[in-house]
């Protein structure tokens, strides 16, 4: 596995708690394939956590950009600029 620092660490658990970022994304960004993921949240986070994730999570599409049925970018509300 890619060695992360804690801040790299930190924001890869952000983004898999996420329900909109796809592990593609995390694999795009930080080089950790959907299992490398999964061992860092169970190594990362309280068991009572990683499994209400991992239940979450599982089968999820919004989780998977090729089963994603929407393929708009990012949502942005009236008030955001940009």
């Amino acid at each position: 596995m890619t060695e992360l620092t804690e801040a790299q660490t930190d924001r890869v658990i952000q983004m898999a708690w996420e329900d909109r970022t796809t592990f593609d994304a995390i694999r795009e960004q930080f080089g950790l394939e959907p299992g490398q993921v999964i061992k860092l949240m169970r190594k990362n986070m309280k068991t009572s956590s990683f499994r209400m994730w991992r239940k979450r999570t599982d089968g999820r599409s919004t989780k998977h950009l090729s089963k994603r049925s929407f393929k708009v970018g990012r949502f942005r509300c009236k008030s955001q600029r940009g």
